[in-house]
């Protein structure tokens, strides 16, 4: 996966609030991170699909991080 998508997903997750993160279920969190990256930066659809496995992937780590702050 391009690095600069990486990057911009988890300045998006660090730049988002913590409680509505926190308030979504996993699928509505993966949906609603999907949105507003989409919103902000046109993809493809390969690099879509893509980004989709890895917020999966990362579900727990972005949980944690979110409750860390």
């Amino acid at each position: 996966m391009n690095p600069q998508i990486l990057r911009h997903l988890w300045s998006l997750v660090e730049r988002s609030q913590g409680s509505h993160l926190l308030a979504l279920d996993d699928n509505g969190l993966v949906c609603w991170l999907l949105d507003q990256f989409t919103g902000q930066q046109p993809i493809n659809q390969a690099e879509a699909d893509q980004l989709n496995h890895y917020i999966r992937a990362k579900i727990p780590l972005i949980r944690d991080l979110t409750q860390e702050r």
